[in-house]
């Protein structure tokens, strides 16, 4: 037996697959054939169902949607922080009540920004529960919307004043408020009580009501005259708080001079202890004239000293029935606290000041002495207007 089959008997081995079996022959045409490669494996069903298609979508959208919001935040801070169009100062007023969509506009509208949505959107963000409060601002030039936005909130607004000094009365008082071009509103129709509206300089925004300002007026004066009765001298001969205001005015138009008010105070003290009358010439005046005043150029005659009104302290004995004008704290003190003299008469030393009497005798000599100076004062203005001199025929 021979070791081989030359006859081409089958022969075992390795196969083209890898495993053993028989070797099956190859002509040369298919040995230069490209194999097969095999398939990829097929989808699973749940790769391609619509779940998970719409949900692809979805991370897509909110992915490019949130990279779209991250650029519009970015603009938007950029545009709140860089400087603004506003090339110099310029006021702007918040009105009130306005609210944040009405302030941007109008912003944007005076080319003090340059976009009011990013301007309301961006404050409402920083605002949280604050306002942005009415009232006139002074915008800086280049200022971005967030200097602004703080400017508004803060409420450090342009403020005007009024001044309504001592010895006005309540009608001289309300016309300086009704001439006041910033304030607005009307006037109350009936006036306050004279005495009542404490003299000073007034702070407010543009816009204010004149009617805040009057009722300021009132409950400060009234806080002030309340603090100096309650520390009056217990010996004056006053028993009630009007009194004593009404005293106060009369001292207040007596003289404008501070360290003359004690004084002057304690003459009229004296005379009401003594049941002398006052004589005071601005109670007369204010009888004629009322709260009007007396017209500058009017002098007072001697017929006005015999002129019947419950104000002429000439004619009726103690105090006039009101306050002739509205004190201010100095007059007021004066009146609480006098000085403690025996003197009962006063007259103008032609200086601005008052020479003081204790006795008629006294006084009637230094008012021949203001006679005097007056007589020379007149005689050199008449000199004077003769020459032609400028000066007083400019008065």
């Amino acid at each position: 037996m021979s070791d081989s089959n030359e006859n081409g008997a089958a022969q075992f081995g390795r196969n083209e697959n890898g495993s053993n079996g028989p070797i099956i022959p190859k002509s040369a045409n298919e040995a230069l054939r490209p194999e097969k490669v095999p398939q990829p494996p097929k989808r699973s069903r749940k790769a391609r169902s619509q779940i998970v298609i719409f949900l692809n979508f979805m991370m897509t959208v909110v992915v490019l949607v949130a990279l779209a919001a991250a650029g519009a935040v970015y603009y938007a801070m950029h545009e709140y922080e860089k400087p603004g169009p506003l090339e110099a100062n310029k006021n702007f007023i918040v009105k009130r009540g306005a609210g944040m969509q009405e302030i941007a506009n109008a912003l944007e509208r005076n080319d003090i920004i340059t976009d009011s949505r990013v301007f309301r959107f961006v404050s409402e963000a920083y605002l949280d529960d604050d306002t942005l409060k009415a009232g006139e601002y002074e915008i800086k030039a280049h200022a971005s919307m967030q200097e602004i936005m703080q400017l508004l909130k803060s409420g450090k607004s342009i403020l005007y004043s009024v001044s309504l000094p001592e010895g006005l009365t309540v009608k001289q008082m309300f016309r300086k408020l009704a001439d006041d071009p910033v304030l607005v509103g009307d006037l109350p129709d009936e006036l306050p009580p004279e005495g009542s509206l404490k003299p000073d300089t007034y702070k407010f925004m543009r816009g204010t009501q004149r009617m805040e300002v009057i009722e300021q007026m009132i409950a400060a004066q009234k806080a002030l005259v309340e603090q100096i009765w309650s520390k009056r001298d217990p010996e004056l001969p006053i028993s009630t708080v009007e009194e004593f205001v009404t005293l106060a005015s009369i001292v207040e138009k007596e003289t404008g001079r501070a360290d003359e008010r004690p004084r002057v105070a304690s003459v009229f003290i004296n005379r009401l202890e003594k049941g002398m009358r006052l004589q005071s010439d601005p109670t007369i005046i204010y009888g004629i004239f009322g709260g009007e005043g007396k017209p500058a150029d009017r002098p007072i005659f001697k017929s006005d000293l015999d002129k019947d009104t419950p104000y002429n302290t000439y004619i009726v004995k103690g105090l006039p029935p009101t306050p002739i004008a509205n004190p201010g704290r100095a007059a007021l003190e004066a009146v609480a606290n006098p000085s403690r003299t025996p003197e009962l008469y006063f007259v103008a030393d032609g200086t601005g000041g008052h020479v003081f009497a204790e006795t008629l005798e006294e006084h009637n000599a230094n008012v021949r002495r203001w006679r005097k100076i007056e007589a020379e004062k007149a005689a050199e203005a008449a000199k004077a207007a003769a020459e032609g001199d400028p000066a007083v025929q400019a008065q």
